[in-house]
């Protein structure tokens, strides 16, 4: 299992000079499995330069795209994803379920006019969408795992798990929202069960202890929420995501800094915790057995 991050920003892209050591896209993130096979976890602007980049022939053209959820900033590249306009792709998107409407309808309502200069059913691929079971269920040689975490509007975490190889993806989650995380029973932690011991879990981390709070109830993790419920879960490497747009590169050098001395006062190595790069890629197995 492969991953490369494309994007690690949150809330709206943040190109410019202050910005171009972490990225300033918003979130997607690439996992090619052992057999070839491509998912992709949200499509963030990220999927724009992912799109350009990949080798469709290596996975047969078959694309599977899991969204958390249909905030802006997880869906905004899916008309600039190159494979969508491709006849010999095959594209699924899954996606969290709601009573508004099915995943497509809610979908097109961005790939759509006045917003989109086409609309879902023109896009020339194969494309189908599934609403995410909250269960598990299998692409290609990976077991998926989907569970419902706390963000504003439904929204899903995901585990990907194959072989002894397991990642964690919770890029929008406020587990502490109102209540201290360190006093919490396991079972009253959002997303739990879904980290538990996972070879590498990538975590929601926008805001430092200092701005969170302004921020209570937005849907995303301080420094310390996110330290402690790495911990509290027994991850064995963690990658802090989803940059506010208005942290520097400067500001996210900081936030590292107070990361890994905090990670260490929770009796770990620091160098198991960095900070999402854009375009950055690891190999969890690599990652499994250091």
């Amino acid at each position: 299992m492969k991953l490369t991050v494309w994007g690690a920003r949150g809330s709206v892209p943040a190109p410019g000079p202050e910005t171009v050591r972490y990225g300033g896209n918003t979130s997607c993130v690439q996992v090619e499995l052992s057999d070839g096979t491509q998912v992709i976890l949200d499509a963030g602007t990220g999927i724009r330069g992912l799109g350009l980049a990949l080798d469709r022939a290596a996975a047969g053209g078959r694309v599977n795209i899991l969204l958390t959820h249909l905030h802006l900033d997880h869906i905004q590249g899916l008309v600039f994803f190159a494979p969508a306009f491709k006849p010999d792709s095959n594209i699924t998107i899954w996606g969290p379920a709601s009573a508004e409407g099915s995943l497509q309808e809610r979908i097109a309502r961005y790939v759509s006019a006045p917003l989109s200069p086409i609309e879902v059913r023109e896009l020339p691929c194969d494309v189908h969408f599934q609403d995410a079971p909250e269960s598990e269920w299998e692409i290609g040689p990976a077991r998926i795992t989907a569970a419902s975490v706390a963000h504003r509007g439904p929204t899903l975490g995901y585990r990907i798990t194959e072989g002894d190889t397991s990642l964690c993806y919770i890029p929008d989650h406020e587990p502490a929202l109102g209540v201290p995380l360190d006093t919490l029973d396991d079972e009253w932690v959002s997303g739990f069960d879904l980290a538990r011991g996972a070879s590498l879990l990538l975590h929601d981390c926008q805001y430092s202890d200092e701005e969170y709070g302004e921020h209570v109830g937005w849907g995303h993790s301080r420094l310390s929420d996110a330290l402690t419920f790495a911990h509290r879960t027994e991850a064995e490497r963690v990658l802090l995501f989803h940059h506010d747009p208005l942290h520097s590169d400067d500001a996210l050098d900081a936030i590292y800094e107070s990361a890994a001395a905090g990670w260490a006062e929770r009796g770990h190595d620091p160098g198991e915790i960095e900070l999402a790069i854009e375009r950055e890629s690891l190999d969890l197995r690599a990652v499994t057995a250091a």
